[in-house]
């Protein structure tokens, strides 16, 4: 039923549609609210904190997946090519504990969240994770105490901790029929300030560009290649796949994004769209018949903990980077470099 709603809503959230017309006037209050409460923080009201390193926040205000996670990587990746030494902290999502927690290669994804496990694994930085990301910030320093820059994956709307640089992602859908929630699919208005703003897209045609704002930068979400669950060790090119009889299941924000790259890469896929997160206990791959099964990196980390999945022969993992102009990341060290100290 949960799956249905969402699925109503993002359809919904596209247009503006009979559901999304008797929505609005609950949308009113909702942006009213979203803006107080920022007043609130920008006039000292409300506290927030600032710590002693630069911190850059990755978020979106477009509700589901966009691609943080891809570009929290590239951008970690980036920090450390300029000689910086970055730390990642995050939300976690389904994480219980209260206070902050280092995630570490034994981790599961049901205490820590799976994204940031991912994180750790590709970025090779420290991750730390809590509900209070000023929290989070300072347990980070205190255990590595060499990390001179933060990259805040998600939190954009986190103002309790200061940052430095806002990064604002969208993807091909821009911003949906425009309005905020539960009318529409943003958080806060696309007016939102920022520094710099990202759009997943192959090309970010003149309307698109309109509606986001911020002179975007494009992202090219790429993977030609897939590593077997069991043994990440073993790659074959997506194309060693064709002909065969293929499942691609996706337990992420936008799961269709993740069915047409592999199309593009000349699969023919039957599709298995998951909800955002999905926990995999449920083994939906058990009475599936295929040859093959690819899935996400995200989905990857919580099948590779589950003892009824991990040693499946048919699944494999679908590994992907962004691709963006090294030009931004270079616009975004300089911001942190002049940053006044604390």
């Amino acid at each position: 039923m949960s799956s249905s709603l969402e699925s109503t809503l993002t359809r919904a959230w596209l247009r503006r549609g009979p559901l999304a017309l008797a929505l609005w006037p609950l949308s009113l209050p909702f942006r009213l609210l979203a803006a107080l409460r920022r007043r609130l923080f920008h006039a000292g009201f409300l506290q927030s904190e600032r710590l002693p390193v630069p911190v850059v926040v990755v978020g979106n205000i477009f509700i589901g997946g966009t691609g943080k996670t891809p570009l929290t990587i590239w951008l970690v990746q980036q920090l450390r090519a300029a000689g910086l030494r970055p730390g990642v902290i995050s939300r976690g999502h389904g994480g219980a504990d209260e206070a902050p927690r280092e995630v570490l290669p034994t981790a599961q994804a049901t205490d820590v969240g799976d994204e940031p496990i991912l994180i750790a694994a590709r970025g090779g930085c420290p991750v730390v994770v809590g509900r209070r990301r000023a929290a989070a910030g300072r347990r980070l320093l205190e255990l590595h105490p060499e990390v001179d820059v933060l990259v805040a994956d998600d939190g954009l709307q986190h103002y309790a901790l200061q940052r430095d640089v806002e990064i604002v992602l969208f993807d091909g859908r821009g911003v949906g029929n425009g309005w905020t929630l539960p009318a529409g699919p943003l958080r806060e208005p696309p007016s939102r300030r920022r520094d710099f703003t990202v759009v997943n897209a192959p090309e970010i045609g003149p309307a698109l560009a309109a509606a986001v704002g911020g002179a975007p930068w494009p992202m090219v979400l790429a993977g030609d290649v897939a590593e077997r669950l069991a043994d990440p060790a073993e790659r074959l090119p997506l194309a060693a796949f064709r002909g065969k009889r293929i499942l691609a299941a996706a337990g992420i924000g936008n799961p269709g994004r993740f069915f047409a790259m592999l199309r593009a890469a000349g699969l023919e896929v039957a599709t298995l769209p998951l909800p955002d997160h999905h926990d995999f206990r449920d083994d939906p791959f058990r009475t599936v018949e295929a040859d093959i099964i690819l899935v996400t990196e995200k989905d990857a980390v919580k099948c590779r903990q589950l003892e009824n999945i991990n040693d499946d022969p048919r699944l494999w993992v679908v590994p992907v980077s962004a691709r963006i102009d090294t030009a931004l990341a270079a616009q975004i060290v300089e911001k942190c470099r002049g940053r006044p100290p604390a």
